[in-house]
């Protein structure tokens, strides 16, 4: 089977299985018995109605309207098919709607009109005012699209954007905007070459004048050449304001000089030998599907020093909209904008173009391994995939609406609608801003133990960036350096953070000296402190802390956790310090859940036990919750007399001998922990409410199953896992750990232990 066979075949499938579509309506609110019945829908959905009717702007409130799309089209251009008609555009329009969810969270209902006539299509949009908070126009045919908007803007109350005029000029704004930063040029001081006066065309040089380019300087052609004054010929009063006054008429012609080659037309439009005509560091703009103008491997055979963007993912800088619509809705949505106007398409434009400038996410990285993510000709704007996009984005859309005066319910904190934003996209965001608020009252110095590992590396930026803390990384200098130019990373060793060189640091004498008096009647010799001292990256960083000079390891991207801990202990363990247990918040759909002991006594006797349950519940506290503490078993209330329930009762006899400020109960199923109907049904005296946040288990067996299933199967994010018992002074990872993760622990790492108890 070809390859393109085989594509087709896939494709086929993925629409098909398993059920057809790539979209389906899902209820937001329980629907389990007549109560919910009576409040959905009769006699309680009435309330709702009377207040909308009473109070209009109460509909983002009561219904599902301030967060709905409505995607609009009927399927007169749809991209790279042409008027295929509105049933055969529907795959397009279910695939934009499942973008405005997968990006924004923003619902959406795909609409397909039977309607070629323009002003009874945008009849038909207008009506739809009451059901949207926005309206997506698609895939509608030049100068159509132009009437369609026009009419809609004029009458709806309501944003209406069409995403291919100006999702596209937005996009191509923010790259020719970092395209010109790249080559030295201004706006002002350009000329532009354009191919193709559709609609997408039109709206690009239209942003490009608000972005300082001077009318006389933009050239325009479509196929029948240049647009001049006095054509007749295929024209409309969008093309006409381009005009020029110019005896040219051909592309060839205009070419000469020009800065910028802007192409939204066909293939091959651009020749070679055109390139060759245009001026020093061109920037090329080739961005017709699925062929370009001119191949960016063409072009640079004759301007090896020309910026190129395309439309295609398979070459750097992809202009693509998903990098737009999804944001500058959901920053219309959320102040209640009656439109997306200048200012706030202006603001996207700086928005994703500084994102571009900033040190890359390791999200984005993660998902474009191979590709280099560095600020520069061939990274001009970010990727699709670049999850800080929602939180920079929206926010100074959301922020450009309310200066402009067009939001209806301005916000009061953009900080922390920033925050929220981020949290959609970072599920650690929201739980973890007490632990960094915490973090940011004191300035600690964290140790990484793998500081040539790439997560750290990229974790240490962020803590530079995000925290008060100073890294040190373990590791070869020149390997650092070089790892950080290839990252993208702005920090460098011996600038932004501290280096400890295991090949040759000049405080090696006194480590190894340090080690061999901690562990000389525990069999080390001096040979073997030097030998450890030189090779053992986690023994380095424990020595450090031990000797003041760190405040807190963080170690484990590699290797078993127990091996790393082994170390810990040996160094920094104490008669007060010691390791109790390994706590791992799992963020889930639903809420957090804390799990313990995952890592460190695979049998716990009653005394761990009982000093896990206290230590989770001083950390639980940490992330602005109360502990609900769960002691489970296979034994449930004393209905078996294994040795985990044994285990299980006795230590919930020590915890009861001494008054606690936190709520634990035991011994029980998981079950019986998270639904509080079932646990009162099987044991009435329970003394705990509601379901438990913090399952403890009687062996590590047990512990790390629950976690990875959660982690693997039900989508669950950790944080941790958190070393308890230690002071704070160490903390072992797991290979698995993310950068955000290791941020994360470094926050928690952080923050002293007097601080939270």
């Amino acid at each position: 089977m070809s390859e393109q066979k085989s594509q087709r075949q896939a494709a086929l499938f993925y629409h098909e299985h398993p059920k057809p579509g790539k979209l389906e309506v899902r209820a937001t609110k329980p629907m389990a018995n007549g109560r919910d019945l009576s409040l959905a829908y009769s006699p309680g959905v009435a309330e709702a109605c009377l207040e909308i009717q009473t109070t209009p702007a109460d509909a983002a409130r009561y219904t599902a309207r301030g967060n709905l799309v409505g995607v609009v089209t009927n399927g007169s251009a749809v991209l790279g098919l042409g008027n295929i008609g509105a049933l055969a555009s529907k795959p397009v329009m279910e695939g934009k709607a499942v973008l405005f969810k997968k990006f924004a969270s923003i619902d959406c209902f795909d609409i397909e009109v039977n309607e070629s006539d323009p002003e009874k299509l945008a009849e038909l949009v207008c009506a739809l005012e009451p059901t949207f908070g926005a309206i997506n126009l698609e895939d509608i045919k030049a100068p159509d699209c132009f009437i369609v908007e026009q009419i809609c803007r004029e009458r709806m109350n309501i944003p209406v954007f069409h995403d291919d005029q100006h999702g596209t000029a937005i996009v191509v704004g923010a790259a020719a905007k970092n395209a010109l930063h790249v080559a030295g040029k201004a706006f002002h001081e350009i000329k532009i070459v354009s191919t193709g006066g559709g609609a997408a065309g039109i709206a690009c040089l239209n942003m490009l004048l608000k972005l300082g380019v001077k009318r006389e300087n933009v050239w325009l052609c479509d196929i029948h050449g240049l647009v001049h004054e006095g054509r007749e010929v295929d024209m409309n009063p969008q093309k006409a304001a381009y005009a020029q006054p110019s005896d040219k008429r051909t592309l060839d012609e205009v070419i000469e000089g020009a800065d910028m080659f802007l192409g939204l037309s066909g293939p091959n439009v651009l020749k070679p030998e055109m390139v060759a005509k245009m001026a020093s560091r061109p920037i090329i703009f080739a961005l017709a599907n699925p062929t370009p103008e001119i191949l960016p491997d063409e072009a640079r055979k004759v301007a090896p020093d020309a910026i190129i963007a395309t439309g295609r993912s398979d070459y750097p800088n992809q202009v693509n909209n998903v990098l737009c619509f999804p944001f500058i809705f959901r920053g219309a949505l959320d102040v209640g904008a009656t439109e997306i106007n200048d200012d706030m398409q202006l603001a996207c434009i700086d928005g994703i173009a500084q994102l571009a400038r900033a040190t890359t996410s390791a999200e984005a990285a993660a998902a474009y391994r191979g590709e280099q993510l560095t600020f520069g000709a061939d990274y001009l704007i970010p990727k699709p995939f670049d999850p800080r996009l929602i939180g920079v984005v929206a926010t100074s859309v959301a922020k450009a609406a309310m200066e402009s005066g067009v939001a209806t319910r301005p916000l009061d904190d953009l900080a922390a609608y920033k925050h929220r934003l981020d949290g959609s996209v970072f599920k650690s965001a929201l739980l973890m801003r007490p632990v960094f608020e915490a973090a940011r009252t004191a300035s600690r110095r964290i140790v990484f133990a793998e500081g040539e590992d790439e997560r750290v590396l990229r974790a240490s930026q962020a803590v530079l960036e995000e925290t008060t803390e100073t890294p040190i990384l373990i590791g070869r200098p020149e390997v650092i350096e070089r790892r950080c130019e290839r990252y993208g990373l702005k920090i460098r060793p011996g600038q932004d953070f501290e280096i400890v060189n295991p090949e040759n640091d000049p405080r090696y004498r006194d480590y190894w000296g340090t080690y061999h008096s901690l562990m000389s009647r525990r069999g080390v010799t001096p040979d073997l402190a030097r030998a450890i001292m030189r090779t053992n990256t986690t023994a380095i960083g424990a020595v450090m802390v031990h000797r003041g000079e760190a405040d807190s390891l963080i170690c484990g991207t590699f290797g078993q956790f127990l091996w790393h801990m082994n170390y810990v202990q040996q160094v920094l363990g104490t008669g007060e310090l010691h390791p109790v247990g390994a706590l791992s918040l799992m963020i889930l759909e639903d809420g957090p859940l804390f799990i313990a002991d995952t890592h460190v006594h695979h049998e716990p006797t009653p005394d761990q036990i009982a000093e896990t349950v206290i230590g989770a519940a001083r950390h639980v506290r940490r992330f602005g919750l109360e502990p609900n503490i769960a002691l489970c078993s296979h034994s449930q209330f004393g209905n078996l007399g294994n040795d985990s329930g044994s285990r299980m009762r006795a230590a919930l006899d020590l915890l009861d001998a001494a008054p606690r400020n936190f709520c634990y109960e035991g011994e029980m199923h998981i079950d019986a922990a998270l639904d509080a109907t079932l646990r009162a049904r099987i044991f009435p005296e329970t003394r705990m409410q509601g379901a438990a946040n913090v399952l403890v288990f009687a062996n590590t067996d047990a512990a790390s199953g629950v976690r990875n299933i959660l982690k693997m199967r039900a989508g669950g994010l950790e944080v941790g896992p958190i070393l308890m018992g230690m002071g704070n002074r160490a903390h072992v990872v797991t290979p698995s750990i993310t950068t955000r993760g290791l941020l994360n622990m470094s926050a928690i790492a952080g923050t002293p232990v007097a601080h939270y108890g």
